[in-house]
């Protein structure tokens, strides 16, 4: 049996409750300064004929606006020639929580993944995964500006001013998990999210362990033992419902349709 919390009756319960909710409070404000700095900060302009590969061929980093003033860009990792199992699996979990892009397209925002790899390939493990976002490849050619000596799986916000484009802000790591819901949720709940690393009571259950991966799953439902076994966690329930996952190799890929 797992170790739960202490009974208490709700008065007390309601008076804790309260007492955490003034922090939560202060953390929502710290969190919206931060906000209101970073609506601050200077821009660096970016060249706008920067190519990105898109199911049409290539085209300019402007044309990745789709018209709009606002772009978020998520730069995906990718391990060219390496099967679906293999691919990144922080990513993975970055790219499938983004589902719903009508609320942002209501307030001038294009949402569009920037991928490491080759489009062909990279773009059959966008169908297996379901995904229905903009997706482009960043060819090397195209990195030196776009990534400026950081790192595919990074975040960026882009404006757009006319035909000139400006970086104004980027985030990576930690950063990230602004996208994640989950995460977010399960913070919500008793047991939290689980892993070695939090400060969680004595006999807390910890799912994951120091390591193995988080964002990873075996076939029976565990944790992996080590942090590159198993698969992305919703690779598991793409394959139940009968997807494929062959990514096939770049030349291959360039020459089918996946399906």
């Amino acid at each position: 049996m797992k170790a739960t919390p202490p009974i208490v009756d709700r008065q007390t319960w309601n008076a804790k409750i309260a007492e955490l909710r003034s922090r939560e409070k202060a953390h929502t404000r710290e969190g919206d300064a931060i906000a209101a700095a970073r609506r601050r900060l200077p821009m660096v302009e970016v060249d706008p004929t920067t190519l990105v590969i898109g199911k049409t061929g290539a085209i300019s980093l402007l044309d990745t606006f789709e018209g709009r003033s606002l772009l978020f860009a998520s730069y995906h990792m990718w391990h060219t020639g390496q099967p679906a199992a293999q691919q990144c699996e922080g990513c993975t979990f970055n790219s499938g929580q983004v589902r719903e892009l009508s609320y942002l397209h209501a307030r001038d925002v294009t949402y569009a993944v920037f991928c490491e790899g080759p489009f062909n390939e990279s773009s059959c493990y966008r169908e297996f995964m379901g995904w229905e976002m903009p997706w482009y490849s960043v060819p090397e050619a195209s990195q030196d500006r776009l990534i400026a000596g950081r790192h595919f799986g990074m975040k960026v916000c882009y404006l757009r001013d006319g035909d000139c484009v400006f970086e104004t802000y980027w985030t990576t790591a930690r950063g990230c998990e602004v996208m994640n819901g989950s995460f977010g949720m399960l913070d919500m709940t008793v047991y939290g999210r689980q892993e070695h690393w939090e400060d969680s009571p004595k006999d807390w259950p910890v799912i994951y362990g120091s390591h193995s991966n988080s964002y990873r799953l075996m076939e029976d439902g565990s944790a992996p033992p080590s942090a590159r076994e198993g698969r992305p966690t919703p690779q598991w329930s793409r394959l139940a419902a009968g997807h494929s996952d062959d990514l096939g190799s770049t030349a291959a890929a360039s020459e089918r349709h996946c399906h």
